[in-house]
């Protein structure tokens, strides 16, 4: 590969990378406990979009009730990670590079 190719390369990685980051930001993710009662809606760059509490959770103890909004907030955390991971993972192989290579600057 001569060094035009390579620079050829990199942009197309870079241009890709950009339209990733974008489509990251659009995408919801819901996480959930006590079985649906309560939902986290994060976006890509995990920044919360909605809160939903069922009626029936309402009438838990305020204690129990926060401790499944955080549940709920670290299972979006985690489906936002995964979907970090599932999309980068593809664009790596989209582009011919090596498996497990690291892409920086996902969330800029």
């Amino acid at each position: 590969m001569n060094l035009g190719d390579m620079f050829k390369q990199a942009r197309e990685v870079q241009s890709r990378l950009g339209d990733l980051q974008e489509s990251l930001k659009r995408t919801p993710v819901t996480g959930e406990s006590g079985a649906g009662l309560v939902k986290v809606t994060l976006n890509g760059r995990f920044e919360a979009l909605r809160v939903e509490i069922d009626p029936l959770a309402a009438t838990e103890e305020r204690a129990v009730l926060e401790d499944l909004v955080a549940a709920a907030f670290n299972d979006a955390v985690r489906r936002v990670e995964a979907m970090h991971k599932e999309k980068m993972s593809d664009l790596a192989q989209g582009l011919g590079l090596p498996p497990g290579l690291n892409l920086p600057g996902i969330l800029q």
